[in-house]
């Protein structure tokens, strides 16, 4: 297979604008923890952000699979190649599963879920306080996983530019 030296353009695009938004999430998300007094405002943003969040992720799900990726550096470690794999595979199933979990923690809860515009989004499951009492510790455990591993990836992209000075960074940071 003839693979590409870059992420092609909508990748790349999807890839910096998720960065942006997981950032900002993730910062909403522990400031919705600690503050009472910002908490309706931080979840009139958290909501409808993480909506944008699952949408965006399985744009980009159907681009990472139907469109040839570059190759990782011939000489780098299997152990690092497989850490590569491994890590990306994990943030696409943060990105949708983080959004479904907290869409599925409201629906259990029996909490409205609005958007923007007074548009609502259906409850995907019933109202049960038992369901709701399990998602929400697992909707902040997996934000601490979706933390660790954004930090490890952010290393890694660092090691790839600093340290190595491969085109692993580039071919994200930069089209032919």
């Amino acid at each position: 297979m003839n693979r590409p030296r870059h992420f092609n353009l909508l990748a790349r695009l999807l890839h910096w604008t998720m960065a942006l938004a997981i950032l900002a999430m993730l910062f909403i998300g522990a400031a919705m923890v600690v503050s009472l007094r910002h908490r309706d405002e931080l979840l009139a943003l958290h909501r409808p952000l993480g909506i944008a969040i699952l949408l965006l992720a399985i744009v980009r799900l159907i681009n990472r699979i139907t469109r040839p990726t570059p190759p990782l550096p011939a000489d780098l470690p299997l152990i690092q190649q497989f850490a590569a794999h491994a890590s990306h595979w994990l943030l696409y199933g943060l990105m949708l599963t983080m959004p479904l979990i907290g869409w599925a923690m409201l629906s259990a809860g029996g909490y409205p879920i609005p958007m923007f515009g007074g548009v609502h989004l259906p409850a995907i499951l019933p109202h049960n306080p038992a369901v709701y009492g399990w998602l929400r510790p697992l909707h902040g455990l997996l934000a601490y996983v979706l933390f660790l591993t954004v930090l490890a990836h952010l290393g890694a992209a660092l090691y790839h530019a600093w340290v190595r000075r491969d085109e692993v960074f580039g071919q994200m940071a930069k089209g032919e």
